[in-house]
């Protein structure tokens, strides 16, 4: 497989690429993470990743991998904290109760574009504030949406049950993306 350019600066999309030992590069464009009203959260997943591609893609014509990943809870979608006290109210809401985590792939070389959304179901234990400061102030969740990182603390001790791809929760359904890689 040809190196692939991942358009993502996520340490923990690279550490799953490095793990399934597929030849990469990142190369990043700040782009601005919005979506039109009226898309499902699967579409949203996938618009934002397909901007990432696009700003990308100006600056390389080799394979490009771009994704985003979202919560949602019920019908909300929950981005990335704003701050300490955004990643507590966000913790709580998400305490004992059942989300989603949906990650959007587009792999793209500008002629051929390959999309899909991988959607895992988890569900956390009722944690105290106590327990979600704890996390919020010893890892300092502002970079992931959610305002958590399954692989830390608080998936260790705070996830009840995870239904689908536990790397989807990282940030990218690494098994799909290298098939997906194969079929491109």
């Amino acid at each position: 497989m040809a190196t692939i350019i991942l358009a993502s600066q996520s340490p923990r999309r690279k550490q799953l690429l490095e793990w399934a030992e597929v030849d990469f590069e990142i190369l990043v464009v700040p782009t601005e993470e919005t979506y039109p009203e009226g898309l499902t959260p699967n579409e949203v997943a996938i618009h934002i990743a397909r901007q990432k591609a696009a700003a990308v893609r100006s600056q390389s014509d080799k394979t490009i991998l771009a994704a985003d990943t979202i919560v949602v809870l019920g019908e909300e979608i929950i981005g990335k904290p704003k701050d300490r006290e955004d990643a507590l109210a966000i913790l709580q809401k998400l305490s004992g109760q059942h989300h989603k985590v949906i990650t959007g792939v587009v792999i793209t070389n500008g002629e051929k574009e390959i999309d899909f959304a991988d959607v895992t179901d988890v569900e956390f234990h009722a944690l105290s504030f106590e327990q979600l400061a704890f996390y919020v102030d010893k890892y300092k969740p502002y970079d992931k949406a959610g305002a958590y990182a399954i692989q830390e603390w608080i998936g260790v001790v705070g996830i009840k049950t995870i239904s689908g791809d536990f790397y989807n929760v990282m940030g990218l359904p690494v098994s799909r993306v290298v098939q997906a890689l194969e079929d491109f």
